[in-house]
């Protein structure tokens, strides 16, 4: 069986990223989130993600890396808009681009 390296969840865009990386990127996306968050109107824009706090530590001293990923991927779950129209759930950047084409379902 081979073993892919151990990777982290960044708490704000949900993408995974390996353990030396997720220090280089986590402002990095913070920043682009801010850009991308004051370019939405008012009412679309959300509150800053915050970094979820896990204090798991293994016996061996290393952070428990599944409570991690787990509140990360919640943290990033949690940013997501519904549709008014379907339903479904998107960035809000991605909603305003949905919408344009979202179609409200045919009854049968």
């Amino acid at each position: 069986m081979v073993r892919r390296p151990p990777t982290i969840i960044c708490y704000i865009c949900g993408r995974e990223y390996g353990t030396k990386s997720i220090s280089i990127h986590e402002p990095q996306c913070l920043k682009k989130w801010h850009n991308e968050n004051n370019m939405l109107p008012k009412e679309l824009r959300r509150p800053e993600p915050k970094k979820p706090e896990v204090r798991a530590i293994t016996a061996k001293g290393f952070y428990d890396l599944d409570a991690l990923n787990e509140a990360a991927w919640t943290s990033a779950q949690s940013q997501l808009v519904p549709c008014n129209i379907c339903g479904r759930t998107f960035l809000p950047d991605r909603l305003i681009v949905h919408q344009r084409s979202c179609k409200p379902k045919a009854a049968k």
